[in-house]
């Protein structure tokens, strides 16, 4: 409306002046009015509004906060004005969106609320993973909206020699730790990454996934060199109907039927010994396990597929899971936090699936996972024991595997020192 006035004011002025002045000699040039471009005229008057999450609130205020534990929206809202009858209604509006009762703590939330006293909430917005918000509008009309943020998938290439870590290594060329644990899997079988050295290097070529400029997910690695003890390995992905894995230069699996530890990238704090001093106990005894040092909640993963045998809590290990994978190995998990939900004996677990949290319950003097492993009803030390790796290229397959292999490595090899962190590729994979 604001618009139109201005631009008709403008048409009025111009008619009079070259009503009054139009048979004078030094009549005023009319051109110098700018009447057929209104918006121009318009955008100087006003300015751009502030938006937050899409919404203007140059005449709001924003309240920033975190979800506490055990607090819903209704606790929420109540400080902001909105009466018990306005959020049984949000909630209903909310059914086939997001349900309410799914507010997680410690996650973000913001409120853009009226800038008086009461300070009444015009929206509450949510966040529930970093790739999405929920908007609860509560403004002229209730209802809830769900918006996804842009994800840019970009594929990257790094390169590194190691001062003390794979760890710091990563962070030094400014890539996403999350890269560390997919590197740490792919060669636990051939590097050793308790015993990495100054002068070790690699190079790795992968997909990650970014939200506002955070990486929120390294999805995949394409390819990886490692140079390990002045010995070479090389890394190359591959889809073997249907099944993804590792292979190096020949077409064998960089994979063992079973993971090398079931933490992702910790410390040793205690190796397998028939003679250890026990720190609680104060006395020496075997200790047939492998201790890792992680902080509590650390995700345990089982080291293979297998059956649930035990899911408890006792005196000595603590919370505990027992897992056999068939009739010659079975491996156990001790001084859990929790047991992860669903994790009861019977029922069926995948390699790499989380069973439960890094803890220091039963006989433990620190969070830690001690790890035990059995080889046909013997406990041996889990470092040491020798695996059978999984299923080569199928023959059919080798041909293309071949030429897959081909440009991953001469892509690896072509990666200069002085080329960390470039950007290959940038694909948006959604839009707001």
């Amino acid at each position: 409306m604001l618009k139109k006035i201005v631009f008709g004011i403008g048409v009025v002025l111009a008619v009079m002046l070259v009503y009054f002045y139009g048979s004078s000699t030094s009549a005023i040039d009319v051109e110098t009015i700018s009447l057929e471009e209104p918006d121009s005229l318009f955008q100087e008057i006003l300015p751009e509004p502030t938006l937050l999450y899409g919404i203007a609130i140059d005449s709001f205020d924003v309240f920033e906060g975190k979800v506490k534990w055990s607090q819903n929206i209704s606790e929420i809202l109540s400080n902001f004005n909105i009466s018990r009858e306005d959020i049984y209604a949000l909630a209903n509006a909310s059914k086939g969106v997001f349900d309410v009762r799914k507010l997680k703590a410690g996650y973000p939330f913001t409120i853009i609320h009226e800038r008086d006293e009461l300070k009444t909430a015009r929206q509450f917005i949510f966040e529930p993973d970093p790739t999405q918000y929920v908007i609860f509008n509560l403004s002229d009309s209730i209802f809830v909206q769900s918006v996804a943020k842009p994800v840019t998938h970009d594929e990257r290439v790094l390169t590194a020699k190691i001062e003390s870590s794979v760890y710091e290594a990563v962070l030094a060329e400014g890539a996403s730790p999350l890269l560390v644990n997919k590197l740490v899997d792919i060669f636990a079988w051939q590097v050793d990454f308790f015993r990495i050295q100054k002068g070790d290097e690699f190079r790795v070529i992968y997909d990650q996934k970014s939200v506002d400029g955070e990486v929120i997910s390294v999805d995949r690695i394409l390819g990886a060199y490692f140079k390990h003890f002045d010995k070479e390995y090389f890394a190359v992905y591959y889809n073997q109907d249907g099944q993804e894995d590792y292979f190096d230069e020949d077409g064998n699996s960089l994979r063992k039927t079973f993971l090398r530890a079931p933490l992702n990238y910790s410390r040793i704090s205690s190796r397998y010994s028939p003679r250890r001093y026990h720190p609680v106990q104060k006395r020496y005894k075997a200790h047939l396990g492998t201790d890792y040092a992680a902080p509590v909640g650390t995700e345990i993963r089982s080291v293979g597929d297998g059956v649930i045998l035990e899911a408890k809590y006792g005196q000595y290990n603590g919370n505990y899971v027992k897992v056999k994978h068939n009739s010659n190995y079975t491996t156990q998990y001790l001084h859990m936090s929790k047991i992860a939900k669903g994790i009861r004996p019977g029922v069926t677990v995948k390699q790499g699936q989380t069973i439960g949290y890094v803890g220091s319950t039963g006989l433990a003097n620190g969070p830690h996972l001690c790890f035990r492993f059995w080889k046909n009803g013997i406990q041996v030390d889990a470092l040491k024991v020798d695996l059978p790796p999984s299923e080569p290229i199928d023959p059919k397959k080798l041909k293309d595997f071949l030429h897959v292999k081909n440009v991953m490595i001469n892509k690896l090899m072509k990666i200069k020192e002085d080329s960390a962190k470039p950007m290959l590729a940038q694909i948006p994979l959604s839009q707001k």
